[in-house]
């Protein structure tokens, strides 16, 4: 049998041949997405989704855009970045979109970071941090959150070093819910290298009710930052996959290059520029939302359980593991599905009244059997 030039005959060994995977995904965590629901006696609170169904004039563009998917998408979106821009205050040149926040961020890191090169990030934050770091080769710094479960930004500086190319900031934070304050994100800015891509994650910008930061401000004074935001949370698309980044045209461009192509679906495009469209339903529910938010953490407190101001979706237990343990037993017992962070706690994402007492009433239960 003729061989071609260094090609390998099977029949000469005996040792199993598999295709070779790198090491940075053969030794990667995956990432653990929120439990579903599997009956509808089941709260749903483990995913931080809107609770509410879509929003209808949306749900209106989406079913006419149904018509139209045996077509590829605007692979560059424009129309949504002339959306984005405008709804922002920025060109379309500073715009990038890809399929949610967290696709938009692999694009980053991407665009930044070369193998060995460090990313700094808060801990515990969003669980997709590390693994898209490692998963591009370069090496995730974490540091840990302050006694009040936010942003230690000066422990963050002291990380940085010359193989830093990239600093995450989430605000809120996931799955803590606290924010950075404008004046401690300004000294923070003033401290880190004009080299070092600084990403403001403002997944949760809209349930903000305190002292809301202007990212895009700080993006205008500093040219290394980059805001991120999504639809998937307050505009509920998180079925659609569409979240967006501004940045310099630059880093911008760098972005939609390292974007898979038509990776926004045109039902995604036109789901999102609906949602910009309806600002005042927007803000309806999202009020409710921050009120249910505000109507828990005061109830939990006055059970004494020690909850930060969240100014997300969620409200967050701080716990040890074996606290952790008995808190995912009980919500599971009454049917309530929430998220336990291994070492750290338990998020519960807050959804209509009736589910926010089902959560207050197992909390209260274990509070009294405490006592």
């Amino acid at each position: 049998m003729q061989m071609f030039e260094g090609s390998h005959d099977p029949h000469m060994s005996t040792a199993p041949s598999t295709p070779r995977l790198r090491s940075a995904v053969t030794s990667l965590a995956p990432y653990v997405a929120g439990r579903r629901a599997t009956s509808a006696g089941i709260a749903p609170l483990a995913s931080n989704e809107s609770h509410f169904p879509p929003l209808p004039s949306v749900l209106a563009q989406v079913a006419a855009s149904a018509g139209r998917i045996n077509r590829y998408p605007d692979s560059a979106a424009v129309e949504l970045r002339e959306r984005i821009a405008a709804h922002v205050g920025v060109t379309a040149d500073e715009v990038a979109v890809g399929p949610g926040s967290v696709g938009v961020l692999q694009q980053i890191i991407e665009s930044v970071c070369d193998a060995g090169d460090e990313v700094v990030f808060a801990w515990r934050s969003f669980e997709a941090y590390p693994l898209l770091v490692t998963l591009a080769g370069a090496t995730p710094v974490p540091v840990p959150l302050t006694a009040d479960e936010g942003h230690d930004l000066p422990a963050m500086v002291a990380a940085i070093t010359d193989r830093t190319r990239l600093v995450l900031l989430c605000t809120p934070n996931n799955p803590t819910g606290v924010t950075i304050a404008g004046a401690d994100l300004d000294r923070f800015l003033a401290a880190v290298p004009s080299d070092v891509l600084v990403v403001i994650d403002e997944a949760y910008l809209e349930y903000a009710t305190g002292e809301r930061l202007d990212a895009i401000a700080r993006y205008r004074t500093h040219p290394n930052v980059c805001v991120l935001r999504t639809f998937s949370k307050a505009y509920g698309l998180a079925g659609l996959r569409v979240g967006y980044g501004i940045a310099t045209p630059a880093v911008a461009a760098a972005l939609r290059r390292t974007g898979v192509p038509f990776g926004v679906s045109s039902i995604a495009q036109a789901a999102a520029i609906a949602s910009l469209d309806a600002a005042d339903e927007l803000a309806g529910r999202v009020a409710a939302v921050a009120a249910e938010r505000d109507r828990v953490t005061l109830a939990l407190r006055a059970l004494g359980y020690a909850v930060p101001r969240s100014q997300a979706n969620f409200v967050w237990l701080r716990t040890t593991d074996a606290g952790r343990e008995q808190l995912l037993s009980a919500f599971d017992a009454a049917d309530i599905l929430v998220r336990g962070y291994a070492g750290d706690g338990v998020r519960v994402t807050i959804a209509d009244a009736a589910s926010n007492d089902r959560v207050i009433r197992v909390l209260a239960g274990l509070a009294q059997a405490a006592a």
